[in-house]
């Protein structure tokens, strides 16, 4: 009886010390992170201005990106057990820490950061929260090293990191945490981080706002429609179609990075010199600047009137182009300005109002280009202040199966296949199940 007493105290006090641990780990990165991602958010949104002021720096993008692959064929390959640790995977090289195939390289978090700032100044079309996942990982890594700590959890630190980019960037600590667990692979959910991941995101939502003061953009939904069976009908069927675009999104970007590899026999500074002219050509013969950058004013003008009804189809182009060709910056942002765009579009066909539609199309596509849907409804409720919630929930997880065994990073893994209609195996990766189809 003595001894079974000693046991369940040694198990107790080994599961306050881990608890403890994590926590501390967790706010360790929260904070490092949200530090990093506020400096992140204000150059961006400094240099974002500088870039629409002057006009003529969209011409020196094919240099930006001969400077962007230098840097990345440069400093960002390392060899690790005769295992190549590529930077250039961007987030999929994150993911692949989280399953303990490769390594976050400490220097990622530098080299996104000058990568996406290069982009965004010089025109390219793309986001920030990328940066910010990335640096996060490479911030978990750094902790993993100084703090020599054990190979089972090092992967849950590297999803905190992950929390505390994506909680950072976009305001939404909840969303953030369960993103940071989902991000990694389909049909499964790692809870074990659940306590590093909230203490990560908090910390870092928390420093990038209330410790560093900076303010994230708003985005109102102005109108929700009481509940009926044809608006229910009208959600699905809308949902459907804005998990197909995401589809669209994804393979145009994945089949242009695959072509121009080929193309360029893997050389990144001529695929992205090339990616730079082609750009330049698209700014010209558009006659705006409207889809190049992160696009945040035609974004939130979608809530408030009608936008070009083809805008969605041109930051589709600009996005797929500008980091299939080797420039770098998040995809979130993105997808929210496509999702929003042709939502507000779809508001001359479908009787629905127009804030609820560009909501709905946001969140749907976001849901299904990353194969997140809880972290995408989680951010519908942070967004949106909690309206509309049914619909949220009903058109993130319709996005998520119909775009099937799609999504923006090829190395996330499929523990379960949406559905047991779609011909997948279980352990395969968005990359094999591509190639399948």
């Amino acid at each position: 009886m003595r001894q079974a007493n000693l046991n369940i105290k040694l198990k107790y006090k080994n599961f306050f010390f881990l608890l403890i641990q994590w926590i501390f780990f967790g706010g360790i990165i929260g904070t490092v992170v949200g530090t990093l991602t506020t400096f992140l958010l204000e150059t961006n949104d400094y240099i974002g201005e500088v870039r629409e002021k002057r006009d003529w720096l969209i011409f020196l993008l094919p240099i930006g990106g001969i400077l962007i692959g230098y840097i990345y064929t440069n400093y960002g390959k390392v060899y690790l057990n005769n295992t190549l640790h590529n930077a250039a995977d961007l987030n999929n090289l994150v993911i692949e820490a989280v399953h303990g195939n490769k390594k976050v390289l400490k220097r990622m978090g530098p080299i996104v950061y000058l990568g996406t700032f290069i982009t965004v100044i010089l025109g390219g079309s793309t986001g920030r929260e990328g940066a910010a996942v990335q640096m996060g990982g490479s911030v978990a890594e750094a902790v993993n090293k100084l703090f020599k700590v054990n190979v089972l959890d090092t992967k849950v630190l590297i999803m905190s990191g992950i929390s505390a980019g994506f909680g950072a960037a976009f305001g939404t600590p909840i969303t953030g945490a369960v993103f940071g667990m989902e991000m990694a692979a389909l049909g499964k959910l790692k809870f074990e981080a659940l306590i590093p991941c909230i203490t990560a995101s908090f910390a870092g939502h928390f420093m990038t706002t209330a410790v560093l003061g900076h303010k994230h953009e708003k985005l109102i939904l102005q109108s929700v429609p009481e509940q009926s069976m044809m608006i229910f009908i009208k959600v699905i069927v809308v949902s459907v179609i804005f998990g197909l675009l995401s589809v669209l999104y994804c393979q145009l970007r994945h089949g242009i990075q695959q072509y121009s590899e080929k193309l360029f026999k893997k050389n990144h500074m001529k695929r992205a010199f090339f990616g730079g002219i082609l750009i330049v050509i698209f700014t010209l013969m558009i006659g705006s600047q409207d889809y190049n950058g992160r696009g945040l004013e035609m974004l939130e003008q979608s809530f408030q009137e009608e936008v070009p009804p083809f805008a969605f189809v041109a930051k589709l182009i600009f996005t797929a182009v500008t980091l299939g060709t080797g420039f770098v910056g998040g995809e979130a942002i993105p997808l929210f300005f496509i999702g929003a765009t042709f939502g507000n579009t779809l508001h001359t066909f479908i009787d629905l109002p127009l804030s609820f539609l560009a909501a709905l199309g946001l969140i749907a596509v976001f849901s299904g280009g990353t194969n997140t849907p809880i972290a995408a409804f989680l951010l519908a409720m942070e967004m949106f202040n909690g309206k509309g919630l049914e619909y949220f929930f009903i058109a993130c997880f319709v996005s998520y199966i119909f775009s099937g065994h799609h999504g923006l990073w090829p190395s996330q893994k499929i523990y379960e296949p949406k559905s047991r209609l779609y011909n997948v195996n279980n352990g395969e990766k968005i990359k094999s199940a591509e190639k399948q189809k």
